[in-house]
């Protein structure tokens, strides 16, 4: 590996969630979060966690970090996995078979070459123009995992974001149970500001992973995505329809997007809805 590959994008921002969560954790570990014990003076109070393992009760503790653990793990599944690139070499392929394939998708979709590729799209991919690639139903690239989001890690990635907002509100709480007031202001700054620094960081952690986690739980209960959501005008497939054609209903659009059924082309169920909305005209 070339030694500036380590400073690339991808590694700094994965280095930097990493050393982020567990210095959170950290601070959350050994900080004084806990409730004053009545055998020692005010100003000295157990820390939350740390009082827990001094109790024996190593379950609490224990928990919190497998659950910082499985966060962690599925950040850095999401932002290393393969997103569903569109294969740049398709396999060759006989005049046979092409034709076959050829006619199982409906002339009508309104496929498009992409510009920067060369190759013609599947139905709801869309080039990213961070990766360089064809990304199959593109949700968004995001910046935090420095990857794109789409068939393939779309569902891990909402997991992630459910896990991580319940390891963030539970932080939020043992960091909001150690801020004491009853000191003065000088003295309390130096004892407290780092953990009314972690506060505030997972103040507003906790609000974006909460907005990205509804957001995103709405967009699977209507089988769409970010970028149809938020480019449906422009886009050639969806522009001059007036509902979703790939909505299947609640349990059938969270069945599929989660387990993989029903399965089935994307271009073929549009096709369907195409023809329904034919017949009912």
């Amino acid at each position: 590996m070339a030694p500036w590959a380590l400073l690339s994008p991808g590694v700094l921002v994965r280095t930097g969630h990493t050393v982020l969560t567990w210095g959170i954790t950290l601070v959350l570990f050994l900080h004084d979060t806990g409730e004053p014990d009545p055998a020692r003076p005010r100003t000295h109070p157990t820390p939350q966690l740390r009082q827990w393992e001094e109790q024996g009760e190593l379950l609490l503790p224990l928990t919190f970090l497998l659950l910082v653990l499985g966060s962690l793990l599925l950040y850095l599944a999401v932002s290393l996995m393969d997103p569903g690139y569109v294969n740049v070499q398709p396999q060759p392929q006989t005049e046979e078979l092409k034709e076959e394939q050829t006619a199982m998708v409906p002339q009508a979709i309104p496929l498009r070459r992409c510009r920067y590729c060369l190759m013609l799209h599947p139905l709801r991919a869309r080039h990213c123009h961070e990766c360089r690639r064809c990304v199959r139903r593109y949700d968004h690239h995001c910046p935090w995992m420095e990857n794109c989001v789409g068939e393939r890690n779309h569902p891990l990635f909402v997991a992630y974001l459910a896990l991580q907002l319940v390891v963030l509100l539970w932080a939020l709480c043992l960091a909001w149970s150690g801020l004491r007031f009853f000191q003065p202001w000088g003295l309390w700054l130096r004892s407290n500001g780092l953990l009314f620094a972690t506060f505030l960081l997972l103040s507003l952690f906790s609000s974006v992973a909460s907005l990205l986690l509804a957001s995103h739980l709405y967009l699977v209960a209507s089988n769409t995505t970010t970028w149809e959501f938020i480019s449906s005008h422009r886009i050639a497939y969806l522009r001059q329809r007036s509902s979703n054609p790939f909505d299947r209903g609640l349990i059938r659009n969270l069945a599929h997007f989660f387990c993989g059924w029903p399965s089935g082309s994307w271009e073929t169920l549009w096709a369907e809805e195409e023809e329904d909305s034919s017949q009912a005209v």
